[in-house]
């Protein structure tokens, strides 16, 4: 069955890949993004992959402008079933070199724009008491890095924002759902128009992994009453490793981190960024990085199916056992010698 999807962020990069995943379902989607070049390139995918899509010029920053994008989207395709908050903008950058405003607006649009879409998307969901959220965050949800405070301080944000709004769900009995994707290192264009302070052009932390990947996991989220799910074998590894060994990793990322996000090509000074204004263009989904991105997540695969997993193993493991119980049997049948 089809359903209404609304994704922020849907101009480029995961937003955009994920807008095509659900539009492969046939599922109506609304995009929402601040672009106008890039929300017309979106569209033409979504409809080129059997979809239905509409779009809608929306700064996420802004409650209002979000609110108006929610009302105008189900009016022209539905009542919202799915809405994913994924906007981003971020600042590569120590923090000494981050101005107030440039931290505030990456703040506004990372997390605000994921509070300001889930107020608009639960407005219309509490009332019927169904849909689902989904909240796309970050192995930078649990392991920060350097060179990256805003953003991790709004992908952190995001999941305490999220845990206690689901502990008020659960307290009236609501059947909306929220559930949070945590992403590795991915290939997109933020790496091309983030505002970046530092002295070479920035890439993502290897490994590096396609935001078709990042893509499938959000449509399985939106179809899954999963609390939570991480994307990738190192997202996985960050996560435990931060819970096991923090200091560690201080210092590890303190000595690692500010190369490994660093590509060797310097920094353009002529380079245009979108944390305040959209840079225009058509950026698509993938960045620069296809040379050295993965396809697929193993892990992923696992992850989502995990339920057939452990049924087949369940089934191994009896298997094994009966067999192991008919030798016994048969042992103790044969006639002495």
């Amino acid at each position: 069955m089809s359903r209404t999807v609304v994704v922020t962020g849907a101009s480029a990069g995961v937003g955009r890949a994920a807008a095509v995943a659900f539009a492969s379902r046939g599922d109506r989607v609304g995009l929402l993004a601040r672009g106008r070049a890039g929300l017309d390139g979106a569209l033409a995918e979504v409809e080129a992959a059997g979809g239905t899509g509409v779009t809608v010029q929306a700064d996420v920053a802004d409650a209002d402008a979000v609110e108006r994008a929610a009302a105008e989207i189900e009016e022209r395709i539905g009542p919202i079933d799915v809405w994913v908050n994924n906007a981003m903008a971020t600042v590569f950058a120590p923090l000494h070199e981050i101005t107030a405003e440039e931290f505030r607006r990456s703040t506004e649009v990372t997390y605000l724009g994921t509070v300001h879409g889930t107020m608009a998307a639960l407005r219309r969901m509490r009332s019927r008491d169904r849909g689902t959220i989904v909240q796309v965050g970050s192995t930078l949800a649990y392991r920060s890095i350097p060179l990256q405070s805003a953003y991790c301080g709004a992908k952190h944000a995001i999941v305490g924002f999220t845990d206690s709004l689901r502990s008020e769900l659960i307290h009236e009995g609501s059947r909306v759902h929220l559930t949070v994707v945590h992403m590795p290192a991915l290939n997109t264009p933020q790496f091309e128009w983030a505002r970046n302070k530092m002295r070479h052009r920035p890439q993502p932390v290897p490994p590096i992994f396609q935001p078709e990947v990042a893509a499938e996991a959000i449509v399985y989220a939106a179809h899954a009453r999963r609390r939570e799910i991480e994307v990738g074998g190192p997202t996985v590894e960050a996560i435990l490793a931060n819970k096991l060994a923090p200091g560690f990793l201080d210092h590890y990322l303190a000595s690692r981190a500010y190369t490994g996000q660093q590509t060797a090509e310097p920094a353009d000074p002529e380079h245009r960024d979108n944390l305040f204004a959209s840079v225009a263009g058509d950026y698509a989904a993938h960045g620069r990085f296809d040379a050295r991105a993965r396809g697929a997540s193993a892990q992923l695969w696992l992850d989502l199916h995990r339920g057939w997993i452990a049924a087949a193993v369940g089934v191994l493991a009896g298997i094994a056992a009966g067999t192991l119980l008919d030798r016994r049997n048969g042992r103790r049948l044969l006639p002495a010698r």
